[in-house]
């Protein structure tokens, strides 16, 4: 596989991405330094590069163990995270190109969750990394950012082509099914999502990744424009306005006490 999953903490996850050619990887938001270093020699694989989506531990708290462990690594992120993110060595921009091997992943600026928050898309793997942004059926907190931001945001990741795959910080997918059945309960796509999430997790599976497609049939905060979402919220406050950022808002404030 060129793209491996690697649980970190409770519920945390970190991917090797993998130039199958040359053996080399990068490691999208390691928290925990031995897992990684762990799957990494067990599939024997060189990492040359540490891909931080932002700063918060537990996409980090691992960074500095592997610069110990494996010196002169690579480590990206955010220049807007102002030197936030540990043993960082090359600030990125929106826009700019990392490197893994003969792989090429641009930056993707997605603010809101925190305000240098980033992702990477590799379009010769087909999948973006979207941190704690863009989930399975569901998205990231605003902590840093305005709602408007946050809808901008997620507005640069549905750009991607419909079959880019998904893959996120957090397996929160069941819960967020459920939180986005209480607005569209006759949404068949997302019906069929969670009862296969239920399935997955009572397996012990992953339910990573997505795809951009997907989410834009069961993700409530890329589906503001759905009249059954609509309704349902204008049920719960009467006084929201028609915009996708009111709609939006009023959606995350209801997730956040879900």
């Amino acid at each position: 596989m060129a793209i491996i999953p690697v649980p970190q903490l409770s519920d945390n996850y970190a991917y090797l991405v993998v130039d199958e050619a040359s053996g080399e990887c990068g490691v999208v938001d390691c928290a925990e330094a031995g897992k990684v270093i762990a799957e990494v020699e067990r599939r024997k694989l060189k990492l040359i590069a540490v891909l931080p989506t932002h700063y918060h531990f537990d996409h980090v708290g691992g960074n500095e163990d592997l610069v110990r462990a494996i010196p002169g690594l690579r480590v990206y992120g955010a220049r807007g995270e102002r030197g936030r993110i540990p043993a960082q060595t090359h600030p990125v921009d929106d826009g700019d190109t990392v490197e893994v091997g003969s792989l090429r992943g641009r930056v993707i600026g997605i603010p809101a969750h925190t305000n240098g928050h980033i992702a990477y898309h590799f379009p010769q793997l087909n999948a973006v990394f979207t941190g704690d942004t863009l989930f399975i059926a569901g998205c990231g907190r605003v902590f840093e950012g305005k709602a408007q931001t946050m809808v901008d945001s997620l507005a640069k990741l549905a750009a991607l082509p419909d079959g880019t795959q998904v893959y996120c910080g957090h397996e929160y997918t069941e819960k967020n099914l459920r939180f986005a059945l209480t607005l569209e309960p006759s949404n068949g796509a997302l019906k069929s999502k969670h009862e296969w999430a239920q399935k997955m997790r009572a397996e012990g599976k992953y339910t990573i990744p997505s795809t951009i497609g997907e989410e834009k049939r069961i993700n409530p905060f890329l589906r503001t424009d759905s009249a059954e979402l609509r309704a349902s919220l204008k049920k719960i406050d009467p006084s929201i306005g028609d915009d996708a950022v009111a709609i939006f808002a009023k959606a995350r404030e209801l997730k956040d006490r879900f």
